[in-house]
């Protein structure tokens, strides 16, 4: 029997979800214009995406752990009705008083601080709500919505920015956190919980660390996937400033064709999506499939810059369509795996690590990048990562195996 995917539930919180990206998708883009209009300082822009990491490593340490001894829930509906209200505010604020840097730095940091409360309830809440059987579909759909709202909202918020400005976009982004909050609140699941006797106390806190830590440590191959994907994350973030200077300083490249990339690995990723949303690869071979994609994507970012740009473009078609169709297996096998008592916390883990591997390649490759070609630093890099897929998922294979064909 077929699996129904489209529950009342998923449906709503898909609906929920791609309200919330298209607030997000315009806000953020009409506030970085905003920054950059008012400062005309990179380095001032580059500060605000800065401070916004700090709490997505630091809250879901704290948090994590009480999380796993509450309802989800109440986490993502309060929180998306907060940032609503406080998007709302600073577009009324700013309807009134003139651009500050430094008020604004300061709310970034608040922003920051709920939405890593909001990320890590919703990857701990939203399993609950995929129909067993249907787990990859509903990583597929979920991992596309959020790349096809963006191609469909960037050029909506940019014009919307010239016609009623940054203050207006705000309060809409406002409402339709807000409405994505009351639609959430019609999700009806069953949440179980761990009572403690204190919740909030230090040493309930230090046992919940160590009860997740010793699940971790005799968790090989789930370890193995975590460093894994820390390592690829964090280098596709570090490369993405180089590729942007190597198409700003080589003649017969523009910041167009540069542009082109987005477009090219979207049209990757949907196709891709399509294809696993409607295949179904047998549990003992979704390993293999997995390992194929990683290394034939790093072997892709190895070349990318060395080839002609037509060949980039299919380079990054291909890259997107590769890296949605193993994304959504990987979570899906990860979260079924993963005791629903400590997914919290270990969602948290894996999270801090790539937001840690992500601060430090990023620099890391930004200081090769001032004294060494390019190309060679993403080709260097990408290999580097090869090799640590082979040092994790291949040797781990046995271990991995049995998370996919769980």
């Amino acid at each position: 029997m077929k699996t129904r995917l489209w529950t009342r539930n998923f449906t709503l919180i898909i609906v929920a979800s791609a309200l919330g990206s298209i607030g997000n998708i315009a806000g953020s883009y009409a506030l970085s214009l905003c920054v950059f209009d008012e400062t005309n300082s990179t380095l001032a822009s580059a500060l605000i995406l800065a401070i916004q990491l700090i709490p997505y490593f630091v809250i879901p340490l704290f948090v994590a752990p009480i999380m796993d001894h509450m309802k989800r829930k109440p986490f993502l509906v309060g929180g998306d009705l907060l940032n609503g209200i406080l998007y709302g505010a600073a577009g009324i604020y700013l309807l009134f008083h003139p651009f500050s840097y430094i008020e604004y730095l300061l709310y970034s940091l608040l922003l920051a601080t709920l939405g890593s409360f909001d990320e890590l309830a919703y990857s701990s809440f939203y399993p609950r709500l995929i129909p067993s059987g249907a787990e990859e579909k509903g990583y597929t759909v979920s991992g596309m919505l959020y790349p096809v709202l963006k191609v469909i909202i960037t050029p909506l918020a940019a014009m919307l920015y010239g016609i009623v400005g940054v203050a207006m976009i705000l309060i809409m982004q406002g409402i339709l956190s807000i409405l994505a909050s009351c639609i959430e609140s019609f999700i009806k699941v069953e949440e179980t919980v761990t009572p403690v006797e204190h919740l909030f106390s230090f040493s309930q806190w230090k046992k919940d660390i160590g009860e997740a830590y010793h699940y971790l440590k005799q968790e090989k191959g789930l370890m193995a996937m975590y460093i894994y994907m820390a390592v690829t994350n964090g280098v596709a973030s570090g490369y993405t400033p180089l590729v942007l200077a190597y198409f700003r300083t080589t003649p017969g490249l523009t910041m167009t064709m540069y542009s082109l990339f987005t477009g090219a690995e979207f049209i990757g990723r949907t196709v891709g999506g399509m294809v696993t949303y409607n295949l179904n690869i047998k549990k003992e071979k979704k390993y293999w499939f997995c390992l194929m994609v990683y290394v034939v994507y790093e072997t892709m970012d190895m070349l990318l810059l060395w080839l002609a740009y037509p060949l980039m473009l299919l380079n990054r078609a291909i890259a997107g369509f590769l890296g949605v169709n193993s994304a959504a297996m990987r979570q899906a096998a990860v979260q079924k795996y993963i005791p629903e008592s400590l997914r919290a916390r270990i969602n948290a883990f894996q999270s801090m690590c790539i937001m840690a591997a992500s601060s430090v390649l990023t620099v890391l490759m930004g200081m090769l990048g001032e004294w060494m070609d390019y190309r060679m630093v993403v080709t260097l890099s990408a290999g580097m990562t090869l090799l640590v897929c082979f040092a994790t998922i291949f040797r781990r294979r046995k271990e991995i195996r049995k998370i996919y064909e769980c």
